[in-house]
């Protein structure tokens, strides 16, 4: 993830034009506090139908949202935002750091794992933009296909690639919010593929 603003740049410009990179996207609506709070009930169920194994994955970043958004739990909102997320960033990077066997690391698999994962993000951000190009044509010239390369779950790095790129070549363009619903959107399907995945290896 951290190589994303270094990946994207040239695929984004090699697939789009000068024209499609310059198009300025119109502010987006008011969202009401009401859907802010029936969407994450509303995907949980969803997901939880369809796939029971990604249900605990997507039940606990939708119930983060929830917490926001209800706008009655502003002290756990705050500690999940906060205190929660550097406990736990700090316990999984010191477990991971002391199980990390360095003859197990440094080998030719883990490359190829490292190798593997940024064809997947290539390949993920050639197809958000070309989606975008197909969102460009449709809407009559309305959408920048470059918010279509945050389409991966890298968030918000994805995104700010893509409010940069849109910034270089019309500075009065602001995609960043834009960018946003194909990143939370890659997020939420990554959180299903995984779920899917682990439902089938069960299998």
């Amino acid at each position: 993830m951290a190589l994303i603003p270094l990946i994207q740049p040239p695929i984004m410009k090699l697939l789009t034009t000068k024209k499609e990179r310059e198009v300025e996207m119109k502010q987006l609506r008011t969202v009401s506090k009401t859907e802010k709070i029936i969407f994450p009930i509303v995907v949980f169920i969803i997901v939880a139908l369809l796939i029971p194994d990604a249900a605990s994955l997507i039940g606990f970043l939708m119930l983060g949202n929830l917490f926001k958004e209800c706008g009655v739990t502003d002290r756990l909102s705050d500690t999940a935002q906060n205190a929660l997320t550097n406990i736990v960033t700090i316990m999984l990077g010191v477990t991971v750091g002391a199980t990390a066997n360095g003859q197990d690391f440094i080998q030719l698999k883990t490359i190829l794992i490292v190798v593997l994962g940024l064809v997947a993000f290539s390949f993920s951000t050639a197809g958000g933009v070309l989606f975008g190009k197909v969102l460009y044509v449709i809407t009559g010239g309305k959408i920048n296909p470059l918010i279509g390369s945050a389409g991966v779950s890298a968030v918000p790095m994805a995104a700010r690639v893509s409010q940069v790129e849109g910034r270089k070549y019309n500075p009065t363009n602001f995609l960043l919010m834009h960018a946003m619903g194909p990143n939370v959107a890659g997020v939420i399907g990554s959180a299903v593929a995984a779920g899917f995945m682990l439902l089938m290896f069960n299998n």
